[in-house]
This record gives C-alpha cells, sequence and structure tokens, in this order.
C-alpha cells in the first residue's frame, strides 16, 4: 500500500495542509479558481510550493523531479500531445487499458488533431496508467465525457487503486460523483482546504 501525505503543504495564498492518504479516493471540490487544480500542480511538483510530500516517506524534495512525476502520476483537466500521431505519445504499441476506455486498438495510428476532446481525455488517461504511477492526482477527469464514457473510467480508475492501493486525489464539480467515488472528501474555500464531514 502506497501512502502520500502532505506536511504543512502550501501553495501560493492557499493556507498550509497537513494529510495522510493511503489507499482511498479523496474528492477535492471547490469553486472555480479556487485552487484545486494549482494544488495538484504542486504535490507533482510541477510548481513551487511550500511545506513537504512524501510517498512512502520518500521526500519529494530529494527525488528527481523526473522520477517523482513517474510515481505520482497527474492528469491535467486538457491534457498535452506534442507529436502528431496519437501512437507516438506511448511508450508501448500495445495498451490494456485501451478497450477498458472504448477505444478501439488501431487508435495509435490516428492523427492527434482527428481526435475529439473525449478521446484525448481517455487517451490520456491510458497513456497515465501505462506509466504505472503509485499515486493519481486526477483533475476532472471526466470533465468531458459521455455517461458511458465516466462509467467506464471510474471504474478503470477504482480498478487501478484497488489492484495496486494508491491514493487518489480525483477533482470534480459533480456532486453525484463525489459521492459515487469519495471515501473522504475536501472542499477549497477561501483558500482554505477543510474535509467535508457528512
Amino acid at each position: 500500500m502506497t501512502i502520500l501525505r502532505l506536511d504543512e503543504f502550501q501553495v501560493l495564498t492557499l493556507k498550509p495542509l497537513s494529510i495522510e492518504i493511503k489507499d482511498e479516493f479523496i474528492c477535492l471540490s471547490g469553486p472555480s479558481g479556487a485552487g484545486k487544480s494549482l494544488l495538484l500542480r504542486a504535490i507533482a511538483d510541477l510548481i513551487i510550493h511550500n511545506g513537504e510530500a512524501y510517498l512512502d516517506e520518500k521526500k519529494c524534495s530529494e527525488i528527481n523531479p523526473v522520477q517523482w512525476r513517474k510515481w505520482v502520476g497527474f492528469l491535467p483537466a486538457e491534457s498535452a500531445w506534442w507529436m502528431d500521431k496519437v501512437g507516438d505519445h506511448f511508450n508501448k504499441k500495445n495498451n490494456p487499458y485501451l478497450t477498458l476506455l472504448n477505444l478501439p486498438e488501431d487508435c495509435f495510428g490516428w492523427d492527434v488533431s482527428r481526435c475529439s476532446t473525449g478521446e484525448k481525455q481517455r487517451l490520456a488517461i491510458a497513456r497515465l496508467l501505462a506509466q504505472k504511477p503509485k499515486a493519481l492526482l486526477l483533475d476532472e477527469p471526466t470533465a468531458s465525457l459521455d455517461p458511458e464514457s465516466v462509467t467506464a473510467v471510474e471504474l478503470l480508475i477504482k480498478n487501478y487503486a484497488h489492484e495496486f492501493h494508491v491514493p487518489v486525489i480525483w477533482v470534480s464539480h459533480d456532486d453525484i460523483q463525489i459521492k459515487r467515488l469519495k471515501n473522504r472528501e475536501f472542499k477549497i474555500y477561501n483558500n482554505e482546504i477543510n474535509e467535508v464531514m457528512t
């Protein structure tokens, strides 16, 4: 079981957060612009932050940033694609997650430019999971998906988290989705991050 721990962790104007996340789903909500994406980017060591993040007692500040980002898998709300072909973004030419996300096996031959927003999002999830991250930071991973694809993504992430015992932070604006997924829920409001007690 992997444990993600934040110790007096702070980014920009957000107040410091100390939390331990085991193999569970933490849903993070709050109004637009509250700092949800910033917090995930900071945990992934993509932007400057204060305090410390630990993964199984390994300090983020003492780990090569490239290695840290392999362990702590961050899925942005809008995925990045820097080459023309889908397959050029994957290390291996087979990916077990494609069919689980309702993507055809020949999608590696697609031009990125012909992919819909939803296809890019599902491809980005398959690309991320192929790296076998030890923790998942997911920024609205189903926001642009149809209901069938939402179900597929939720099931895949739950199964991955269960199989590998990884902590998940899932940002969502969908209260119904949060109720479906959460072990715990935190909300950002007025620069404070507080657990929602239900």
